[in-house]
């Protein structure tokens, strides 16, 4: 409780521990980032062979978000703790393996300080209250989901849905309707609602008229988290801004014939990108909306 009273009464010091804090839970994201979609497919797998009646897979070693612990993917070295430093590591080994000098790839350490930066600006808007801590937890699963979607254009029920309802029980625990986050509860319930159903609309109108899919259901649920946590109120600018920056990146990447035009482009990372500024800075996007509807 000392240190809490502590960073409450300084925001700089808030914001200084919340970016160091983000450092070490960009570490952790690293790791959810890159095994999740490997435990699902394992999941998923095992499924499958279970449906086709098939005799199940010898036991596999225990492969989680804790064990094995992380290693070189080309030599199998162990990192050790001091190897583990975010970013300092990375920038001190040169992005290579200790042991036999394998490129790293440079999005471990980006991870990490966009982690740090992006927790230190939510601390200094927010504070070290519940409302930061909050704030905190929708900026980490955001992160990691835009990493993820990404990867493989997948957006992982065990992370849109528990921040959905997260979103609903803060809302109802704490919600006030004066801070961005947690709105009030019939905000945050209509922001689900409207959040799944709409894009759940423009999903199945568009297959019916083209007779494919735009998007995935994982952009519903991750819709309808941040209507949860944001309120119906915002869900008009979020979907704009994302679908307008999606396009306009969508269009750039094929004129300069970086992304083929037969290739789907993730959605999920513009909606997290949009949900995310909608979060800090609400007035900024909503107001010129409320003015068009005067």
């Amino acid at each position: 409780m000392v240190l809490i009273d502590v960073l409450q009464g300084s925001r700089a010091l808030c914001a200084g521990f919340a970016g160091a804090l983000g450092l070490l839970v960009g570490s952790f994201l690293n790791v959810v980032i890159h095994r999740l979609p490997k435990i699902m497919e394992a999941e998923w797998r095992a499924e499958c062979a279970e449906l086709a009646g098939e005799s199940p897979p010898a036991p596999a070693p225990t492969y989680n978000l804790m064990t094995p612990r992380s290693a070189c993917p080309n030599c199998g070295a162990p990192i050790t703790a001091l190897q583990n430093i975010p970013v300092v590591s990375w920038l001190a080994l040169r992005g290579r393996c200790a042991r036999c000098r394998a490129p790293i790839s440079a999005r471990y350490p980006i991870v990490e300080l966009v982690t740090g930066v992006l927790s230190a600006l939510v601390a200094w808007r927010f504070g070290c209250g519940w409302d930061g801590a909050c704030a905190l937890v929708i900026t980490f699963t955001l992160i990691a989901l835009t990493g993820i979607d990404l990867d493989t254009q997948l957006l992982p029920d065990s992370l849109t849905l528990p921040l959905l309802w997260l979103g609903l029980v803060a809302s109802a625990w704490l919600g006030r309707g004066e801070a961005p986050v947690p709105v009030d509860l019939r905000s945050a319930v209509l922001g689900a609602a409207f959040g799944y159903l709409s894009l759940w609309a423009v999903y199945h109108l568009f297959r019916l008229a083209t007779g494919k899919e735009g998007m995935g259901y994982g952009d519903f649920k991750l819709f309808a988290a941040l209507g949860a946590w944001l309120g119906w109120q915002m869900l008009l600018p979020v979907i704009l801004l994302a679908a307008g920056s999606g396009a306009l990146l969508g269009i750039a990447l094929i004129v300069t014939r970086r992304h083929e035009r037969s290739v789907p482009i993730p959605f999920g990372p513009y909606l997290a990108i949009a949900g995310w500024l909608a979060m800090m800075w609400p007035q900024v996007l909503i107001a010129p909306w409320w003015r068009l509807a005067r």
